[in-house]
């Protein structure tokens, strides 16, 4: 949605908030004309490996191969070849099936898509899984996330049941700021984990994917036979390595400033904020108009005051209702409380006239 009209963006990925002069200028002074072109890459995987405590990390250039490839290698160790996980997962809902097309893989969806999945959604799935998926924060539910202890407990059962564990966890950065624990304690949860690079890092590309030496080891030929072996990945390493030491250490902060836009939202009663509180620097706007009218009053907004609220909006079983996503972020801090609602307020007013 975004283009030339737009000053000013609550959405995180907003093409004004990723200008390549600064990320450029940002990545310059983290090198020096003696730096190799391999060891941004080599360290970035060394410093993941070392936060998540895990044995070996192996950088991708997109997720979406990182994770084909994490249940590949843990179908071929099991010799199962259905893997479970929430019906919004993000392999299935925004990758193309790609897991079922590429690699012959078979999903079996766990729970209801608009809750949680739960300890007994997982009892229920009947073809015994290679490896289970948490998608933490999910997404595609305001960024909801389970309670720990209910964590363990699915983790449990799908281990107890042969199947690994493998963290889709492309927002851990944002995850950790409720369970507020070290990355490693969660990351330990989980046999294999995959982190984004581009995404609350606002990194150029790329995910990095971890587990134990052989696992990493059986992911690299993979990784090899699909393409994504590329030479000199040193620029998105670099960007990466930005966002760990600029980003990183204010996720905390993010997740407060959200926390008082979503308050802001629900106090102001136009539409609804969820969750209540957000548990992450994600929430989701339950606007009460349907998603084309949604979409026009978002533009002319955009339009006549250079202000853009999101880059897509999410219909619903409601024809009459809609929703849009909030990840707050280093650009989005600029926005206070009182101004997103009343900018929320004006959109629905625009769509009644």
């Amino acid at each position: 949605m975004t283009d030339h009209q737009t000053q000013r963006s609550l959405f995180l990925h907003a093409p004004i908030h990723r200008g390549p002069a600064d990320t450029l200028r940002r990545m310059r002074a983290l090198v020096d004309d003696e730096t190799p072109p391999g060891a941004p890459l080599a360290e970035l995987e060394r410093r993941l490996a070392e936060l998540l405590g895990k044995e070996a990390a192996l950088y991708f250039p997109t997720g979406t191969m990182a994770q084909q490839v994490a249940l590949r290698v843990h179908a071929e160790t099991r010799g199962r070849f259905a893997f479970a996980a929430h019906p919004q997962t993000h392999l299935d809902t925004w990758e193309m099936q790609g897991y079922a097309a590429v690699h012959g893989l078979r999903l079996q969806r766990a729970g209801d898509r608009h809750e949680l999945m739960t300890l007994a959604d997982l009892e229920a799935v009947a073809e015994p899984p290679a490896a289970v998926v948490w998608e933490l924060p999910q997404r595609d539910l305001g960024g909801l996330l389970p309670e720990w202890d209910d964590l363990r407990a699915q983790i449990d059962l799908a281990r107890g049941r042969g199947a690994a564990a493998h963290m889709d966890g492309a927002r851990l950065w944002e995850a950790q700021t409720y369970y507020r624990r070290p990355h490693s304690e969660i990351a330990a949860l989980f046999d294999t984990v995959y982190v984004s690079l581009y995404k609350a890092l606002l990194g150029v590309s790329g995910g990095v994917l971890l587990g134990d030496a052989e696992f990493v080891a059986q992911a690299g030929v993979w990784r090899t036979r699909l393409g994504g072996r590329t030479p000199d990945p040193w620029p998105q390493a670099l960007a990466a390595l930005d966002g760990l030491d600029r980003l990183l250490p204010r996720m905390a902060d993010f997740r407060d400033h959200a926390v008082a836009l979503a308050a802001a939202v629900n106090a102001d009663g136009v539409a609804y904020a969820y969750p209540d509180p957000p548990q992450t620097p994600m929430f989701h706007v339950h606007l009460p108009v349907g998603r084309r009218a949604a979409e026009q009053a978002g533009a002319a907004l955009a339009a006549e005051r250079g202000v853009e609220l999101f880059a897509r909006v999410r219909s619903a079983p409601d024809p009459r209702r809609s929703s849009f996503e909030v990840t707050v972020g280093e650009h989005t801090l600029e926005f206070t409380p009182a101004e997103v609602a009343a900018l929320v307020r004006e959109l629905v007013e625009r769509v009644a006239g």
